[in-house]
């Protein structure tokens, strides 16, 4: 009786070490891709998420088509970009998140126009 315990102890402890390495080898693979891609990422996804807010803008505050249908619009390569609007505020943020995040605000006159960029 007492091996039958001892020997289930010590599977349950290797399965748990086992995902222990699993999940640190994920990270640190993720690391490793974020340290190489990264920089690329957020500069093409800043440009995705600029285009898009802007083109959401418009669509939703010029246009007058609900956000749902204005995202139909997104071209290939913008699978990931999201929008949310403030209808209150007249604006669009489109976002990929812990990426990129832009905002464009409806504007009399103007049209939509997007937030300053920090730099």
């Amino acid at each position: 009786m007492k091996e039958s315990r001892l020997a289930t102890a010590k599977n349950t402890i290797g399965k748990t070490r086992l995902w222990v390495w699993l999940i640190l080898l994920v990270a640190a693979l993720g690391a490793a891709a974020w340290f190489a891609w990264g920089e690329g990422l957020r500069r093409t996804g800043a440009a995705g998420t600029a285009y898009g807010a802007h083109v959401a803008c418009s669509c939703r505050f010029i246009a007058g088509r609900g956000l749902d249908d204005c995202a139909k619009d997104k071209l290939d390569g913008m699978e990931l970009i999201r929008f949310s609007e403030d209808a209150q505020a007249k604006s669009v943020t489109a976002s990929i998140p812990l990426v990129a995040s832009d905002t464009a605000t409806y504007r009399e006159g103007y049209g939509c126009v997007l937030e300053p960029w920090e730099g």
